[in-house]
């Protein structure tokens, strides 16, 4: 599952950032794996989702959630 397909208030751990263009940046917001990330909410048509990660809001595209491979706690 991916963090895109996280439900409003899930909590999940990052087991995985697939490989892309994207990766480091995601890296460097903090999207590694081991972290705990929340799903907030999303916007209207479901682009952008804001993610709660150790403390901070993180907005990110669908785009770039599809690359957050999750597992839920």
């Amino acid at each position: 599952m991916t963090a895109a397909d996280l439900k409003k208030g899930e909590r999940a751990i990052i087991t995985e950032v697939i490989y892309c263009d994207l990766q480091c940046k995601l890296l460097e917001m903090g999207c590694y794996c081991g972290k705990d990330i929340e799903m907030l909410y999303k916007a209207p048509f479901g682009d952008p989702i804001a993610f709660d990660i150790d403390g901070y809001t993180l907005g990110l595209r669908k785009e770039e959630a599809l690359k957050l491979i999750v597992e839920l706690k």
